[in-house]
């Protein structure tokens, strides 16, 4: 066990003098991101669609609720044909919400096609402006502070978010 130490001690500092001779920075891009007026304009449009979208899904649900509950108020009064057809009718109806639900907002969906036509050219651009700005400084990694990048202390001095801003604008 005490060999083990021995050996990562001197490991510990080739890596730190290895890491001492790159150039690092952070830059909180989510900050960067909000200082773009074509950015909050996108993001207020994105929200603006979600909303509308999540009222019509909701309004569909209540529909569902209203039928499942005429439903069991008269449920005593169907033939079991009758029953069997309501059932289906409200599970084919709730299939039909989810399916909506799935093409808006699924992985793939409507919001997630929307969101790449409008936001992904400002990402593009701001991720451009920072690697010439590493490029044109010297720095060899810029860490994005705003991400889980696992980064636990970062000095002011490395944070370069106000100069990406500037550059921005």
């Amino acid at each position: 066990m005490m060999y083990k130490f021995l050996f990562a001690i001197p490991m510990l500092l080739l890596m730190s003098f290895a890491i001492s001779a790159q150039q690092v920075a952070v830059v909180d891009v989510s900050k960067v991101l909000e200082s773009v007026e074509d950015y909050r304009m996108a993001q207020r449009e994105l929200d603006n669609i979600a909303a509308a979208w999540q009222r019509d899904i909701a309004e569909e649900y209540d529909k569902i609720r209203s039928l499942y509950n005429r439903y069991q108020a008269e449920q005593v009064l169907l033939s079991e044909e009758q029953r069997a057809e309501r059932e289906e009718e409200i599970m084919e109806k709730e299939k039909s919400v989810r399916e909506l639900q799935r093409a808006r907002f699924g992985p793939e969906g409507e919001l997630f096609r929307k969101r790449q036509e409008l936001v992904s050219p400002i990402q593009d651009r701001i991720f451009g402006l920072i690697q010439e700005y590493a490029t044109s400084r010297g720095f060899d990694i810029i860490f994005d502070k705003s991400s889980d990048a696992g980064l636990l202390y970062v000095s002011e001095r490395f944070d370069k978010t106000d100069d990406i801003i500037r550059r921005v604008r």
